[in-house]
Order: structure tokens, then C-alpha cells, then sequence
């Protein structure tokens, strides 16, 4: 019936409804034409986006080699996925050495921190690859250039900092920013929060919209959360 009048149901990739309706609506309300997704992972967070309702294009960016294959596949559903070369994006330009997880998603450049390898056990590292790093003023260059409104979007664990001080030549054209933040210090030498929350504001982003992950620890206490930044 749905399908006779132009419509398709699907299963709504979140729990709550309200969360994508008003991330689309943030994403539309400021044109934007292309999402730079750092640290993809396989492909979660784009699938998601196109799931929504978003027609523009995105450009994945994932280091580990096991993952990037199964992106790279999966990216071939849908004509506006580009998936740029296998590389970690970070501060500088040459090679670093990623920790892989248990559970593949907690990945990252950074050690555990001793809280959270007690807190969620599934994090724990259980090898390591070394990988290609570039700054993501110099590996998104090319696509950035064919955009007019882009958008970035980072989930690399404790590392966005870094990321974001690599993307300093690119800022002025990004038009929002997606970041995921940790109350508490997941992994060691991360940024805390009040600080990688007045480095985003410092180039000239507000808040506009956070959204609260599922991982909380024994009391109860919310470990991580995103955060949605657009231009003033």
C-alpha cells in the first residue's frame, strides 16, 4: 500500500523518533550538500543518515583494514556514498598506530583508561594495525572543493580534538560540526569535555542539539554523548 504511492516503511534506525526528525531538520534547514564522516567504522552512521531522509552526498573516512573492506561494500548501495582512501585523520601527516577493540567500535589511537576497562570490558584491545594518518585539511580537500555547504561528523574515541585542530584550514567553509563527547575520560589523554566544548564554539559554532549514547556505567552515570554544532 505504502509502496503504491511513492512511500517505503522501514524500521527507524533510533529509539527515539524526535532524534532523527530533528537532525534531518537541522541538516536541510542548512543546505547542507556533503557530510565528511570521520572514523565510519562500517558504514553505521551513513546507512542511518540515508535511512532518514538525507539526499546529499558523504564521504566516509575509516584506517582499520578489516572495517574499510566491509564500508567499502557497503557504501556501493547508494551512488551519493563516496569512501575516500584507508587512512586514521588526525594533527599531522604520517603514520600512527591504532589500538582495535573487541567490539570494533571502541577502537582507538588512544590507550584505555583503567575506568572504562572495568566500566565495559568489551572495549578492551585485542590487537593493533599500524595505519596511514593525514590531516583532514589535506584528505578532504578534493571532495570539500566540490561542495558548497559541507558538514563534518567525528567519531574516532577520545581522538576529535585532533581531528578538529587537522581540519583548521577547512573549518571556515564547514557549515556544522558532529562530535561525540565523554563526561568522564574514557581513554588517556583525551579532552575533557568544557574543553573540546570551547574549541568547537571557538570556531564560531553554537549548540544546537546533543544526543545522550546508551552506555552508562554501574550507578548509572551517562558516559558519552553527541553534540550538533552549526555556524552562528
Amino acid at each position: 500500500m505504502f509502496r503504491s504511492v511513492g512511500l517505503d516503511l522501514v524500521k527507524h534506525p533510533y529509539t527515539d523518533i524526535t532524534s532523527s526528525v530533528d537532525y534531518l531538520k537541522l541538516l536541510n534547514n542548512h543546505k547542507v550538500d556533503m557530510v565528511l564522516d570521520v572514523g565510519a567504522n562500517i558504514g553505521q552512521y551513513a546507512s542511518d543518515l540515508f535511512k532518514i531522509g538525507y539526499t546529499g552526498k558523504v564521504v566516509s573516512f575509516e584506517p582499520m583494514s578489516k572495517e574499510y573492506e566491509v564500508l567499502k561494500k557497503t557504501a556501493m548501495s547508494n551512488i551519493n556514498w563516496i569512501v575516500a582512501q584507508q587512512v586514521a585523520i588526525g594533527d599531522y601527516n604520517g603514520d600512527v598506530e591504532i589500538n582495535i577493540s573487541e567490539n570494533s567500535v571502541s577502537s582507538s589511537i588512544l590507550p584505555l583508561t583503567d575506568y572504562v576497562k572495568e566500566a565495559a570490558p568489551a572495549t578492551r584491545y585485542v590487537s593493533s594495525e599500524k595505519v596511514k594518518m593525514q590531516t583532514l585539511s589535506e584528505a578532504a580537500l578534493t571532495f570539500i572543493e566540490k561542495a558548497q555547504r559541507p558538514f563534518l561528523k567525528i567519531d574516532v574515541q577520545g581522538y576529535e580534538e585532533k581531528v578538529l585542530l587537522g581540519a583548521a584550514n577547512i573549518m571556515p567553509k564547514l557549515q556544522g560540526v558532529h562530535l561525540e563527547f565523554s563526561l568522564k575520560p574514557l581513554y588517556e589523554n583525551e579532552s575533557s569535555f568544557e574543553d573540546m566544548f570551547r574549541l568547537v564554539k571557538s570556531f564560531g559554532f553554537e549548540p544546537c542539539y546533543f544526543i545522550p549514547h546508551h552506555t552508562t556505567d554501574s550507578m548509572g552515570r551517562l558516559l558519552q554523548m553527541d553534540g550538533v554544532f552549526y555556524r552562528r
